[in-house]
């Protein structure tokens, strides 16, 4: 009788952690590539989510980022994704020059974060110094379909520079474009990412490099709301001992409209009450601001971002 009860009781448990494991939720959150920044910070964010919000399971995916992101979310095939903010309108819009053959309709905002910084990171042998300098160079764009490429569209064609006017494109992520540079297979590689990428830092401690600036009335003449003038500070790069003018363009938490209220408004409460944590993950953490984050939204907020938006006074 003993043994029967010790059965029954197992087996019972069994089927009630069986049953715990069917009652959770799956958020997969979609980021960009490993040696970007989208990656660490989306593997925070499922720490933060795992250990605050209960009755759900994080799963972080490796992505092209900003585009793909976009399209996988009106897909169903992802709950919250980065983006930045120029693809996240182009998507809203449906442009389909950007990569959007339609209007994503179901796209929704949780909140502004970080910049992404414009980053041409050039091999000191190349004798790349400025924009110019790179015709008939050897350059990575990003990888296809990314919100990268699409802003090394609008930089190359803001300073008259056309992918046909440079030696080569390559169409590579972050860290495949630093190898090809490290061993001489590629002169430059423009990156948009937050400050102190991982890729470039890897490359600045393995030769000697030169950041390119993008002058002021480059970043003028792309004509977007999205691209700002900005400054990458001296000393964020190995060797790099000067600061380097570029343009910077906000990059968002998305997720869509069939994702719940309440589950929204946890995901952006504890985004930003655990703040510290991203920033231990990727130092371009540190400026996200919870009074900057309807900061441009190019897109409906979702209703459980603004629920806890509105509570912090941020919507009013």
């Amino acid at each position: 009788m003993t043994l029967r009860i010790a059965i029954f009781a197992a087996l019972a448990g069994l089927s009630l952690s069986a049953g715990t494991a069917r009652a959770e939720a799956i958020v997969n959150i979609l980021t960009g590539g490993t040696s970007g920044v989208y990656y660490p910070l989306g593997m925070a964010l499922s720490k933060i989510y795992s250990d605050a919000i209960p009755g759900i399971k994080v799963e972080v995916q490796a992505t092209k980022a900003s585009i793909e992101n976009l399209n996988l979310l009106q897909d169903g095939q992802g709950d919250i994704a980065f983006s930045l903010g120029d693809t996240l309108s182009a998507a809203w819009t449906g442009d389909d020059n950007a990569g959007f053959t339609r209007k994503l309709d179901k796209l929704r905002g949780i909140a502004a974060l970080y910049p992404n910084y414009i980053q041409i990171a050039a091999a000191r042998d190349s004798g790349i110094r400025t924009l110019a300098d790179l015709k008939g160079k050897r350059v990575s764009v990003g990888a296809p379909k990314s919100g990268t490429e699409l802003n090394s569209r609008k930089v190359f064609a803001a300073a008259g520079l056309t992918y046909q006017q440079l030696g080569k494109v390559e169409y590579l992520p972050f860290g495949d474009s630093v190898e090809r540079i490290k061993t001489h297979q590629l002169d430059a590689a423009l990156q948009s990412a937050g400050l102190g990428v991982a890729s470039i830092r890897d490359l600045s401690n393995a030769v000697p490099m030169t950041v390119v600036s993008v002058p002021a009335e480059v970043v003028a003449r792309i004509g977007d709301s999205a691209y700002l003038a900005a400054t990458i500070p001296a000393g964020t790069y190995e060797g790099q001992e000067a600061p380097v003018p570029t343009v910077a363009i906000i990059n968002y938490l998305v997720t869509t409209s069939d994702a719940s209220d309440d589950l929204v408004y946890q995901m952006t409460r504890q985004m930003f009450e655990n703040r510290a944590a991203l920033v231990s993950a990727h130092a371009a953490a540190s400026e996200i601001r919870l009074e900057n984050a309807t900061r441009g939204m190019p897109i409906p907020l979702h209703p459980g971002a603004e629920r806890y938006l509105r509570e912090k006074g941020v919507v009013k």
